[in-house]
């Protein structure tokens, strides 16, 4: 009787081929659902220079382009009419990819686990506050109407000075 197990090699081999097409085809949908975003997304460098301009806010997304989860921020939030003219009037979008040297080192200075998580930075990219995490692009739009009115009062008024 022939035996059915399958060699270490093979075993190996074929999880390769798994692991790594699903990674292509993930990283495929996940370019796919960031071409759709109707806002300029610019490196963090870039925005901080372009928030310094006009006088907005950053809005800092450290997200992975083969994450479901981040796809689904993509797609369903930032690609929002509604959301992204919210941003695009009071905010600078920027993408923080984890797989790059830049994406490393600020998972590191900001102490983050796990994506997507936006955070927001004000002009001279000093953090500010952390965006909750929702795939509902009504409240997160509130929740970015939030983050706009609480920081675009004096220091006194937020304090209760």
């Amino acid at each position: 009787m022939k035996s059915f197990l399958i060699k270490p090699g093979s075993a190996l081999l074929v999880f390769s081929l798994i692991y790594f097409g699903n990674r292509f085809v993930q990283s495929y949908l996940g370019e796919q659902a960031r071409a759709n975003i109707p806002i300029e997304v610019h490196t963090l460098q870039v925005g901080l220079d372009q928030a310094k301009a006009h006088n907005k806010l950053i809005i800092a997304d450290y997200s992975a382009i083969w994450c479901p989860s981040c796809r689904k921020l993509d797609s369903q939030i930032y690609a929002d009419l509604k959301v992204a003219e919210t941003i695009d009037s009071h905010f600078v979008l920027v993408k923080i990819e984890h797989d790059s040297a830049q994406g490393e080192m600020f998972a590191k200075q900001y102490g983050l686990t796990g994506f997507p998580r936006v955070l927001v930075f004000d002009q001279d990219g000093q953090r500010m506050t952390e965006m909750p995490l929702t795939f509902d692009a009504q409240a997160y739009n509130a929740n970015l109407q939030k983050v706009v009115h609480a920081y675009s009062r004096p220091v006194a008024d937020i304090t209760g000075n």
